[in-house]
């Protein structure tokens, strides 16, 4: 039985359809459901590239940056898991590598599930060091679902 599920999410759609996947397991079995998200630098420094049309450069992309950034992907998780019928979703905010982070708070939480999506904003990373979800299903001490 399933009573407890933490998603990682970073802002991208398979994390979004990761997350709407944690929500349907979390209402079918009735599990608490918990969201994990680490801000990252480049990925911050990516968005603000996107939104102004210029290069920004990764030293632009402070820490109260990070923060604000990390403020508003909460508060975007918080949304899209109440649009999927999970209005109460707490949101951790973790700092560091975005793998450990799902992992302690799966240990913390006692997860019974980790879900992750298959490709995320680190993806050119993950080219080189392997990608988050790949970790997580590595080193997990739960049950982990990718979701592509």
């Amino acid at each position: 039985m399933i009573t407890s599920i933490v998603v990682g999410f970073d802002g991208s759609e398979a994390a979004e359809r990761a997350l709407k996947m944690g929500c349907e397991l979390a209402l079918k079995f009735g599990a608490r459901l918990e969201v994990c998200h680490t801000p990252l630098e480049e990925t911050v420094t990516f968005a603000a590239e996107a939104i102004s049309g210029f290069y920004v450069g990764p030293t632009a992309a402070h820490d109260e940056m990070l923060r604000e950034a990390a403020v508003k992907m909460a508060e975007r998780a918080k949304g899209i898991a109440a649009e999927a019928g999970m209005p109460d979703v707490e949101v951790h905010i973790g700092h560091g590598l975005p793998a450990a982070n799902v992992l302690a708070r799966a240990r913390e939480a006692k997860a019974d599930l980790i879900v992750t999506g298959r490709r995320g904003l680190g993806a050119v990373k993950g080219l080189f060091l392997g990608s988050t979800s790949q970790e997580i299903s590595k080193s997990a001490q739960c049950a982990v679902m990718t979701v592509a």
